[in-house]
């Protein structure tokens, strides 16, 4: 498949407006590689939650099990697993480090004997809710070259893509 004299620019150039450092090197074949703008999305994202979120002692992935266990309280730790995309050892250690600062707590499933339900504990609804006005923020600094439609339709387009 011929690429043409029209795409071979996009396939070696990359919007350096969001880092001058790079203004001077040609990235080839990256600058057309959803791969490569997703890892530096990533990236930006990851150092904007570590500054923002910085003395909180929350990671990502921790975040996001308090917010399922909130908004599915007596969910079992498969569930959650499936739904964030967390394999179990890392997802048990995630969820022990939670129980451990009494945010969570693992009590019998009403349905199964052989699985936990898992619940916010009062300190972590506490918790919690101090914590999401600072993820919101984040949220707003990491989306602020976007609109809102934009904002959902990238969204949108990220779900399809972590479908695969």
């Amino acid at each position: 498949m011929s690429i043409g004299p029209n795409r071979s620019a996009a396939l070696t150039t990359v919007d350096t407006d969001r880092d001058s450092r790079s203004a001077d090197i040609e990235f080839g074949a990256l600058g057309s590689l959803l791969g490569y703008h997703l890892r530096r999305a990533q990236v930006a994202t990851y150092q904007n939650f570590a500054r923002v979120l910085d003395g909180w002692n929350i990671s990502p992935g921790q975040i996001g099990v308090l917010a399922l266990v909130q908004a599915n309280s007596g969910i079992n730790q498969t569930r959650i697993g499936n739904a964030l995309g967390i394999d179990r050892s890392t997802l048990v250690a995630v969820i022990d480090r939670l129980e451990e600062r009494d945010l969570i707590a693992r009590t019998p499933s009403p349905t199964d004997r052989r699985s936990h339900a898992l619940v916010l504990t009062k300190a972590g609804e506490r918790y919690l809710a101090e914590l999401l006005p600072h993820v919101h923020d984040h949220e707003r600094q990491i989306a602020s070259k976007l609109s809102d439609d934009e904002r959902a339709t990238l969204i949108s387009l990220l779900g399809r893509v972590g479908s695969v």
